[in-house]
């Protein structure tokens, strides 16, 4: 999205942070995108349950994930964090991703 409009997406760095991720440097990975790097934790244990739940045959859910105030809430910090990225003045400018 950059290359075309000159904005960081709220996804922006999320492969190279990943990537940061797999060779152990959280700190390197939380520059490129912080929003993914805090949000890994949530996905991991709801793919957790999901997986205990298939391996046991339980029926557990991860009521977070069912909140509506949860899920608007989650998407109403993706927006601000999408515009506050693109601020470029101090300290929102540390939000965009750099290497």
């Amino acid at each position: 999205m950059y290359y075309f409009t000159g904005f960081y997406c709220p996804g922006c760095g999320s492969q190279r942070a990943i990537h940061l991720l797999l060779h152990g440097d959280i700190i390197g990975a939380f520059r490129f995108n912080p929003l993914m790097v805090l949000t890994i934790p949530i996905m991991v244990y709801g793919v957790g349950i999901t997986a205990a739940n298939w391996i046991f045959g339980t029926s557990y859910r991860l009521l977070l994930f069912y909140s509506k105030v949860f899920i608007f809430g989650y998407f109403g910090l993706a927006i601000l964090y999408w515009i506050l990225r693109n601020l470029p003045f101090y300290p929102f400018n540390l939000l965009a991703p750099t290497g």
